[in-house]
């Protein structure tokens, strides 16, 4: 029992990154990240009534953004 406890001398991190496997280090595309976010935002802002505030600020931006 004394053989599976004992340390390896590597960090905790490198353990476990063995055994999990190495994750991609690139970032994922944007519209990727807003098609993950967006849901959640929409229901949040639903589930908080919030959802005029939404409209409001995202008409202000286009606003500035001259649309």
């Amino acid at each position: 029992m004394a053989d599976l406890a004992r340390d390896t001398g590597r960090p905790a991190h490198h353990r476990a990154a063995d055994v999990l496997g190495d994750r991609p280090s690139s970032t994922r595309h944007p519209l990727v990240a807003a098609a993950m976010v967006l849901p959640l935002a929409a229901l949040l802002a639903v589930a908080f009534g919030g959802w005029d505030a939404v409209v409001i600020q995202a008409s202000s931006v286009a606003g500035i953004l001259g649309r």
